[in-house]
């Protein structure tokens, strides 16, 4: 379970372990019991940020201990069985979650954990959306925070990603800090891609990989930016006519690892882009589209004078032959050192990463 805190273990065992004859006969939840519940939200909640089964089978058994304990609280009975419900979903079962979420409007109608059970048992987004106002609409001040997160999730999944920062972000000001740390990779993605429009088709599909290969980078490119233009004239060619054009014009390096002085070879269309081919490439386009392609060895130039020439940047040597490329990303911001130190060459680039740096770049040739 290497998800789990050790203070929600330490809750929860404390919480089973603590039985006496009085807690036979519960007829009210204490605070203890509560505590107990906090507990298994933070749990289940985390499991959105990923999750073995053998976390979700240790949060079950916990959830059946409390389900034994005969306690006859309507809002506790209503929260667990909602957070059961949530459960139920992660690990697969739809039809148990819906009768988490009838058992917890039986206990208590109206329960906010109930509600986001409801949202999540929907799959048409537009209804979920109604739900959530719903729900909302009889929350009252600074309560209703699960429900922005929901719905911040649904305006993800649905592209309207400016209206998923700014519910994400009220939402973590109202909750606990296990949804931030949850969803902030979430938040964070709906905040690198705020200048996508919803149903922008490729670009929000491809903003959203883990990792970019040639074409991927290419397609964004001549969707997001006039970049390429020098090249294509406007001609709307596709991503197989533009690569072998960039790699004849040096555009695209053959290799891309800073360990190499002089590169060789012929790059593919399908290779997985590093941050190294990345920096490459972006400072050809800017290069090339401010007609200075004096830019392209304008650091190199300046360490040749140097009596003992060191690198700003700890991972990429002053003779690699990606050391101009990467100084200009990293002076001119169109790229960051992840560390403040090291600039990560041989790393992956990110959909969402990918377009920031390239309305950056963009930026600096307007």
């Amino acid at each position: 379970m290497k998800r789990m805190s050790l203070l929600i273990v330490c809750a929860l065992a404390a919480f089973f372990s603590c039985r006496t004859q009085g807690d036979l006969s519960l007829s009210s939840a204490d605070s203890f019991s509560f505590a107990a519940l906090d507990e298994i939200e933070n749990l289940v909640v985390s499991f959105d940020a990923g999750h073995t089964r053998e976390d979700l089978a240790f949060a079950r058994r916990q959830i059946r201990e409390l389900e034994a304990k005969p306690v006859a609280d309507r809002e506790y009975r209503a929260r667990l069985a909602a957070w059961s419900g949530r459960l139920f979903l992660l690990e697969g079962s739809r039809s148990e979650a819906a009768r988490q979420l009838a058992s917890s409007r039986e206990a208590l109608p109206g329960d906010i954990q109930a509600a986001v059970l409801a949202s999540r048992l929907e799959q048409d987004a537009a209804r979920r959306l109604a739900l959530l106002d719903e729900a909302l609409r009889l929350e009252e001040g600074e309560a209703g925070g699960e429900l922005l997160v929901e719905r911040a999730r649904t305006f993800l999944d649905t592209g309207r990603y400016r209206d998923a920062v700014a519910a994400f972000d009220t939402a973590f000001a109202r909750l606990s800090a296990v949804y931030g740390e949850t969803y902030s990779s979430a938040r964070d993605m709906a905040w690198d891609m705020r200048n996508v429009e919803p149903g922008a088709g490729a670009t929000a599909r491809l903003a959203q990989l883990e990792t970019l290969s040639w074409r991927d980078a290419i397609e964004l490119t001549r969707s997001e930016t006039s970049l390429l233009t020098f090249l294509t004239a406007g001609r709307n060619w596709p991503p197989e006519e533009i690569f072998p054009r960039l790699v004849d014009r040096g555009f695209i390096p053959a290799g891309q690892s800073v360990t190499s002085a002089q590169l060789s070879g012929r790059p593919l269309l399908t290779d997985n882009l590093t941050r190294a081919g990345a920096a490459w490439y972006l400072w050809h386009l800017v290069a090339e589209n401010r007609a200075d392609r004096s830019l392209l060895d304008r650091y190199s130039v300046r360490m040749r004078t140097a009596r003992s020439p060191q690198s700003p940047i700890a991972d990429v040597p002053v003779w690699s032959a990606f050391f101009d490329a990467i100084c200009g990303c990293v002076e001119w911001e169109i790229m960051s050192l992840p560390d403040g130190r090291n600039f990560s060459p041989a790393g992956p680039v990110r959909g969402t990463a990918f377009l920031a740096m390239l309305a950056r770049a963009a930026s600096t040739v307007r």
